[in-house]
């Protein structure tokens, strides 16, 4: 019995060691181990929904070459052949058939700002979608820092929980031995069983919660996660909440594309008002005809069979009544930028709430930990003493199992705590626009993803078959990732007896 106890303890012991580290601060990671900042550079580099956002703001980048594209010259050349299969009796001269081609160009000199005004309003939604881009990394980082915290608090649960499971079980054995001698009764057997059935349920619980995490890492991150590290210390926290505000009224990426869309919807209000003014054109044109030799009938020798004409011109238009559709576009227009800008406000306001909510859950979860820590200890210095007193019959099973039981909620509550304050710090973190993979130095095995690149290379292309390769997916599939279990490094889901 004896031997049995050491056994169970010297394991418990072991289980609490790997719980207790789960959630401590930074230890050094071995190589074969799963780090935070891998699994960030893992997401940088697969996660579909980042990949789905770059891909929508190189879309966003074509629109300033399409309007661009609006005043610029074009050319169209057009060819036609025609059989003329009835002729007019009055004209003997009619051709039978006649083959025409020329080239047209056009070339807008004034459009009333519209053209000029579109481009700056792409301009400006291009920096939006950059803003967005940033906004979309972020909060991506920031579900992974969750998803592998959740990991790393959920493997300390269910290692707490099966510590739990084995404690109870060698209680009830030492009880059950207990009450065949007549030292304890019928009733304090009872309630070392039902404590057991309790924490036996509570580590169901706690390994499907295990799994759950794990299943939300895999579809973040893309990888089974693999012996996780605890994370390293988050750079760059704000010593104070205003000085938090300050920051991300100046990075948050949500309100710097808020501001550029604005921007953008004042330049649209100055294209809806260019409806009102005259648009100047040149043009030029050459025309080639020629009637196969059927021009003039039977007299066809004395016509010219084909004919070349150019012609050149400058064209103006300009809007006399249009039933007032300008001046609603233009309302139109007032009324979107006026939503733009009370949007702006809006955008604004959500920041500041959100840097210092994250704040306020920050420092709680850091006051938290240093009291859940001194109820860690004060609760195992009680269980001490609470069994040294009921080996002297000071005090009852009751008596021990409400001391374990008060043990375990003050680690719990260490573990969560120190798992939340980490995620808040980095929430913090985010709202300030600080959270991206340029501030936290990722290695992404390659230079960061830059959307200006990609706009600095379509923004001057004016050759109409230039085209980009076949669109592939980037992102990996995670099909072929077994599904996770509850097993913790080391150990199996049998070690505490349960069936499988």
């Amino acid at each position: 019995m004896e031997f049995l106890k050491m056994t169970h303890a010297a394991k418990s012991t072991r289980r609490l060691a790997v719980a207790l580290m789960l959630g401590c601060a930074v230890v050094a990671a071995p190589a074969q181990a799963d780090t935070l900042r891998e699994a960030l550079a893992s997401a940088y580099n697969t996660n579909p929904t980042l990949q789905a956002a770059r891909a929508n703001q190189r879309a966003t980048d074509e629109n300033v070459v399409i309007n661009k594209a609006q005043g610029l010259p074009s050319v169209t050349a057009t060819a036609s052949h025609v059989e003329f299969v009835y002729a007019s009796p009055d004209d003997p001269a009619s051709p039978e058939r006649r083959f025409s081609i020329g080239p047209d160009l056009q070339v807008p000199l004034y459009t009333g700002g519209a053209i000029k005004n579109s481009v700056k309003a792409s301009k400006e939604r291009v920096s939006a979608g950059q803003a967005d881009l940033r906004g979309t990394e972020s909060a991506i980082f920031s579900q992974v820092v969750a998803a592998y915290m959740d990991v790393l608090r959920n493997e300390a649960l269910v290692s707490l929980s099966e510590n739990q499971v084995e404690v109870l079980s060698v209680n009830v054995q030492a009880t059950s031995d207990r009450f065949e001698i007549g030292d304890l009764t019928r009733t304090d057997v009872a309630q070392s069983q039902a404590r057991l059935a309790l924490a036996q349920g509570d580590l169901r619980g706690a390994r499907a919660n295990l799994i759950r995490a794990r299943e939300d890492y895999i579809e973040l991150v893309g990888t089974a996660p693999d012996d996780l590290q605890p994370p390293p210390p988050l750079p760059g926290l704000p010593d104070n909440v205003e000085q938090a505000v300050e920051v991300a009224i100046e990075n948050n990426p949500d309100l710097i594309a808020a501001r550029d869309r604005a921007d953008a919807a004042g330049y649209d209000s100055r294209v809806a008002g260019s409806g009102r003014l005259p648009t100047v054109g040149v043009f030029a044109g050459l025309d080639y005809t020629d009637y196969y030799g059927s021009l003039g009938g039977p007299l066809s020798s004395q016509f010219d069979q084909n004919s070349t004409a150019a012609s050149a011109g400058v064209s103006v238009s300009i809007p006399i009544f249009q039933g007032g559709l300008p001046a609603a576009r233009q309302r139109q227009a007032y009324a979107r930028e006026s939503a733009a800008l009370e949007q702006v406000v809006a955008a604004e306001r959500g920041v500041i709430s959100q840097v210092r909510a994250a704040w306020s859950a920050w420092q709680a979860s850091l006051a938290i930990i240093e009291s859940s820590q001194s109820a860690v200890d004060a609760a195992a210095l009680s269980l001490e003493g609470v069994r040294a007193e009921n080996s002297i019959g000071n005090r009852t099973i009751l008596d021990v199992l409400n001391a374990e039981q008060e043990l375990l909620s003050s680690r719990v509550q260490l573990v969560t705590a120190r798992r939340n304050a980490y995620v808040a710090g980095f929430s913090l973190l985010a709202a300030m626009g600080r959270a991206e993979a340029r501030d936290l130095n990722l290695d992404t095995g390659g230079p960061l993803y830059d959307p200006q690149v990609n706009y600095d290379r379509v923004k001057g292309i004016i050759f109409d078959w230039q085209r980009d390769p076949e669109p592939q997916a980037v992102s990996t599939r995670t099909v072929d990732i077994p599904a996770p279990d509850a097993t913790i490094e080391g150990e199996t889901e049998s070690d505490d007896g349960l069936a499988n």
